[in-house]
């Protein structure tokens, strides 16, 4: 470990520690997508239900038709009709067919389904034209789910095809863990808002965006808008004792080192709130800071754009899934670096990358100059390869750890179009 610093893993082990899930509440499934599950999720029935027809055709006796060919048809009375959400009004005996479309009521009596394109009809009954196998063309119930069957347990993140799931068991909402509320505070004399004209010295304060954007595909919402501090001791300590009021977590901005405007450290200490490292073994990101005053969690990032993006994916994001109850905190795989990445000594290197699906599974490539003051370099960023501490470069082809950024869904390469999203090489989903 670097001179006074924490490791990345044992900062992440000493936050992810102090987090306590977050009480859950019921949420309706429309506005469900990216929440956590706080309860198993069992079917009350089979789904589907019914037997169904898995396309437009003719429910029969699949013996009536065992020796049907096109040139010696088998003629069947039609003697009714199955329709989505309309069942027939009758079951088939031996020498009859009912007409069906693609989801109905598989009649009683009929044990297969011909394809309309299999067939003629006219006058009131229908020409088989080829044989079919028993229970051919046929979905049959529980084939989906089972009844009792659990479906969702607790902890898993709620994505499109999981809302519909749950639509399909005829759930209306589900039980969720609370989305936690953060508050974000920016601190600098020399942040200016975009929009403004910008006075010599002064920068656009682009924290203020990233990271209420990145807090937000974390799966946390704002407690009140974005405060803007100035270099300023009292004002620092009293934005931050109106987020300590109902804040869950607390992301400060810049002014946590030991100038003379950092004030952010000394008004922690004024309010009581407990720090349990500032300093960390990591390359960009070394002046973080993490603490706590009972539940609140309270981070301080330094200003700096692109380690501000790297700590709060690496600590903060984390914190939030967790609060919320996600079974797995963290979103990482493992991939193979696609060019070389420059030394790290003494840190841990969170290097920005591109993933993409190659022949033998994931690639990271670097986005570029991955320089801390190089903003741009998040620029179609999906993930950060962690690198360890190295006097050398990391060379092509070096296998790396590799953790997503908060909404990432790497898996697309941008030149040649390839490959599934949300799945490595093999198929298997990213954890």
């Amino acid at each position: 470990m670097a001179s006074g610093l924490i490791e990345l893993e044992q900062a992440r082990r000493v936050v992810l520690e102090r987090v306590r899930a977050l009480s859950s509440e019921r949420v309706a499934l429309d506005s469900a997508l990216g929440r956590v599950l706080a309860e198993d999720v069992r079917s009350e029935r089979a789904v589907p239900s019914f037997d169904s027809s898995a396309m437009d055709g003719f429910a029969l006796r699949w013996e009536d038709v065992a020796d049907a060919r096109a040139e010696r048809p088998v003629e069947l009375g039609v003697v009714g009709e199955s329709r989505a959400g309309s069942p027939a009004v009758r079951g088939i005996g031996p020498g009859e067919a009912i007409a069906i479309s693609t989801g109905a009521v598989v009649p009683e009596g009929a044990d297969a389904v011909v394809p309309v394109e299999q067939t003629r009809r006219e006058n009131g009954r229908v020409e088989v034209l080829a044989a079919l196998a028993a229970h051919a063309n046929i979905r049959f119930a529980g084939e989906d789910v089972h009844e009792g069957e659990l479906v969702l347990s607790v902890g898993h993140e709620l994505g499109a095809a999981e809302l519909g799931v749950l639509a399909s068991l005829g759930c209306a909402d589900a039980l969720c863990g609370r989305r936690p509320r953060l508050a974000l505070l920016t601190t600098g004399d020399e942040l200016i808002a975009p929009g403004r004209p910008l006075p010599s010295g002064a920068i656009y304060n682009s924290n203020a965006f990233s990271l209420a954007a990145l807090a937000g595909r974390s799966g946390a919402e704002l407690a009140r808008p974005v405060i803007d501090v100035g270099d300023d001791a009292q004002a620092t300590q009293e934005a931050i004792a109106t987020a300590l009021e109902d804040a869950d977590v607390i992301v400060l901005c810049g002014g946590v080192s030991v100038g003379e405007h950092d004030h952010v450290r000394p008004a922690l200490a004024a309010l009581g709130v407990e720090q349990s490292f500032w300093g960390v073994a990591l390359k960009p990101g070394k002046p973080t800071l993490f603490a706590t005053r009972g539940e609140t969690l309270v981070f301080g990032l330094p200003g700096n754009p692109v380690s501000a993006l790297v700590t709060f994916s690496l600590l903060v994001a984390p914190a939030i899934r967790a609060l919320s109850g996600a079974r797995e905190p963290r979103r990482r795989t493992r991939a193979t670096l696609a060019g070389q990445a420059p030394a790290a000594p003494g840190r841990t290197h969170a290097v920005r990358c591109r993933l993409r699906l190659g022949k033998r599974g994931w690639e990271a490539e670097p986005t570029g100059a991955q320089g801390s003051h190089v903003l741009t370099s998040m620029l179609g960023a999906d993930a950060l390869a962690i690198l360890p501490a190295s006097e050398e470069p990391a060379a092509a082809g070096t296998e790396v750890d590799v953790e997503l950024l908060p909404g990432a869904v790497p898996g697309l390469d941008r030149e040649a179009g390839g490959a599934l999203r949300g799945a490595d090489a093999s198929g298997k989903r990213l954890a």
